[in-house]
Order: structure tokens, then sequence, then C-alpha cells
């Protein structure tokens, strides 16, 4: 059965798996055509998903996976949580950015073009996709805010934020009383847990609903792959096969040991362990064939004990503090 989740301090609901968009146009995938999409996305609702995460600069060119969510998701834009991103290079899509795409110039147009490439009249979270060193933060968060205020937005979150960044945010909002961050969206799984070092702290502290994306590790935390060997067709097997080869097989056949011992799959672990970790509201995980989002759409379904916890962390340690002084 699906779980749902509050996002961060605010009254969105999301489900506890969300569908990560970035292979929707994506070329010599079955997401690639709209009829390919169509099948993962309706299968994704069928299963209770009701988090759709998508991103302007996603697809074959920009701007193309929100074009063809907006079509997949005609008849159901009620029923579900659109959450897009803008700040990366549109590679011109967008028009001249100055490389400043947090400025209220730019914010203003690329909202605007992502509406009507979802062929929606809101957008439920808009999210800065990665942080704009050029332009202050107060700007970027005074042009959302008026988003908000004008319907056009109803959310806010960000992507990729350090940890310093994420509370320079929540200062800042907090000082001017407008809108504030209710998420943060990072790369976190058991092979990368660095987001445990700044990123979620920062995030409890100030109630941040956390969105992890690659769950599994680019594929290797779900027991498909074996030692040096990618299965014909898989992504590692023609793209990062560095991944596979550079991997510790040991420490992931200690990983699938474990998850057989508890009766469960490796990436139901891989999920549910990222669900147990305090703040997550969403595992963002994408899919390009409809029975891959409906196994994780039923992924999170293990709670793990003290005792799990600290085995996994034998197996996965953490990483290492950083020293202050």
């Amino acid at each position: 059965m699906t779980e749902y989740r509050r996002l961060g301090h605010s009254g969105l609901t999301v489900s506890a798996v969300g569908l990560g968009c970035n292979n929707l146009g994506r070329a010599n995938t079955p997401t690639e055509s709209q009829e390919g999409t169509n099948a993962v996305v309706h299968a994704a609702v069928e299963a209770g998903v009701t988090f759709f995460d998508v991103a302007d600069v996603y697809g074959r060119e920009p701007g193309l996976s929100e074009t063809m969510l907006g079509k997949a998701l005609k008849g159901h834009r009620d029923d579900v949580v659109i959450g897009t991103k803008f700040g990366m290079d549109m590679r011109g899509v967008n028009g001249n950015d100055f490389d400043a795409r947090g400025s209220r110039r730019y914010i203003v147009k690329a909202v605007e073009a992502s509406l009507r490439r979802l062929d929606t009249e809101w957008i439920d979270l808009y999210q800065f996709h990665t942080p704009d060193p050029r332009t202050p933060i107060d700007e970027t968060l005074a042009a959302l805010d008026d988003l908000v205020s004008s319907g056009k937005v109803r959310y806010i979150g960000h992507s990729n934020f350090a940890g310093w960044q994420i509370a320079q945010a929540e200062y800042v909002g907090r000082q001017s009383g407008g809108v504030r961050f209710v998420s943060t969206q990072n790369h976190y799984n058991l092979l990368d847990r660095r987001a445990e070092l700044e990123v979620l702290p920062a995030a409890e502290a100030f109630s941040l609903g956390v969105l992890p994306y690659f769950p599994l590790a680019n594929g290797l935390l779900t027991g498909k792959y074996s030692a040096g060997k990618a299965p014909e067709g898989s992504r590692l097997s023609h793209t990062r096969t560095n991944l596979v080869h550079d991997a510790d097989w040991d420490q992931l056949g200690r990983f699938g040991q474990f998850a057989k011992e508890r009766g469960i799959t490796e990436l139901q672990l891989a999920f549910s362990w990222l669900a147990a970790q305090t703040g997550v509201s969403s595992v963002i995980a994408g899919a390009t064939r409809p029975e891959q989002i409906r196994e994780n759409a039923e992924a999170v379904c293990w709670v793990p004990t003290q005792e799990d916890r600290e085995e996994l962390d034998n197996i996965f340690p953490r990483s290492p503090k950083v020293a202050l002084f």
C-alpha cells in the first residue's frame, strides 16, 4: 500500500516514492517516445504515486521532459503533485540568461516557459536546481515569493545546496518574512552518504523535507549487477562503465546477503533505508518501463531496527565527520 507524507514543514502531501522524470524524452530509452512516457506515467498514477519530479533541463533537448509529462498527465492534474526545477543551463531555450539563473529576470521567464510546457496553471513545487553564485539569495527568494503570491507556484524547494547555503536561505527567508523553502533535494544513498555531514542536519534543523535522488546508485544497489559485469542493455553497460569496474563487490555482496536474510529485495532495502532516515519525505527514482515504477512504488515496505541500522553502518560506513578545529 502506497504511503504518503508531508513535505517538510508544509501542508503539501507527497507519495513516499516519487517518479523522477529525467528519462522522459531521453534518447535510446523506452520513454523516448510519448507512448512510452504515457505507459510509465499512467502506471505510476495507478500504483498510487502522486509526486512527479521533473526539471526544465531534462530531455533529449531542454524542455522535452516537461512537455511529455504534461501530455501524459492529461486528466490527472488535480490528483498529482508536480515538482519542476529551474536554474541549470537551458542552452538558450529560455533566451540569454547571462549566467544568472537565480535572478528575478530569469526566474520570471523560466516559470512561464515551464507552465506552458507542462500545460498547467500552477506548479506545486518549484525548485532551485543548483545555487547561483552570482545572484544574492534574497533576490531569488523575492522573485519566488511573487510567484507564490500570484498562484503560479504553491511551494518552493531547492536542490544541490550545501549545508551553509540551506542555512543562509532559511535566515534570509525568515528575515524578509516572505516565502521559505520547504524541501531540499540531494544525492543520497547507501553508497554515497555525504549528505549526512551537513545537508541532513540542516534540513532537520529547519524542518525541510528531504528528497533523495539516485537512491539505487545508478543500479548498483538493485542486485542486478555482478562482479565486473553489467546486464546487457542496462545503463552501466554502455555509460559510466567505470562504476561497475570500480565497485566494491565484497561490500555489495554483504548488502545482498543482508537483504536476503530479511526476506526483501536489494531494491526494497535501498528504498526502505532511505525512507527511514529523518526528514525524508519522498525517495525519487527514475523508470523507463511500467514494471519498474510498479516495483519502485512498492519498495518502501520494511522498517529497519536499530540493530539493522548498525549492521548497515558496518557495511556502508558513514562519511567521516569534518573536523571543525
